[in-house]
């Protein structure tokens, strides 16, 4: 870990019938690496309310109550900060995903279908815990 300033950010990780919800980035930071939907959190904003803007943003779909699942600490060399992601959970409600902002796909997808693509490993290690797979 380094001495770099700390941004929040949030993510929400979405899991349904055995899959979870990933968007394929963007732009930087991870672009063109698959993730949960999630981004900063803009000055006066709740980690709730930002994770709820970056999900409808990235993908158009609402989620149920969240609750905050876990805190990742990514330190972002190339923007000079540490990115503390608050890894929120909830239940998924309807519709098709749709990739929107800086999401170029937004797509249900397995554990074993993240095992072959460009997953960052902080999305994996979670999703793997949240699905109680080592």
């Amino acid at each position: 870990m380094t001495d770099l300033p700390i941004r929040l950010a949030v993510s929400v990780a979405l899991y349904h019938e055995g899959r979870f919800l990933l968007v394929r980035r963007g732009q930087a930071p991870a672009k063109g690496f698959y993730a949960f939907p999630g981004g900063r959190v803009e000055d006066g904003e709740t980690l709730e309310t930002a994770a709820r803007r970056e999900l409808m943003e990235e993908t158009g779909l609402t989620a149920g109550p969240l609750t905050v699942h876990s805190i990742v600490d990514l330190d972002s060399e190339g923007a000079g900060v540490t990115y503390r992601l608050h890894v929120h959970t909830g239940p998924y409600g309807a519709g098709a995903p749709v990739a929107g902002d800086d999401a170029e796909t937004a797509e249900w997808l397995s554990l074993k279908d993240m095992d072959e693509l460009p997953v960052t490993d902080s999305t994996l290690a979670v999703a793997r815990a949240i699905a109680g797979k080592p």
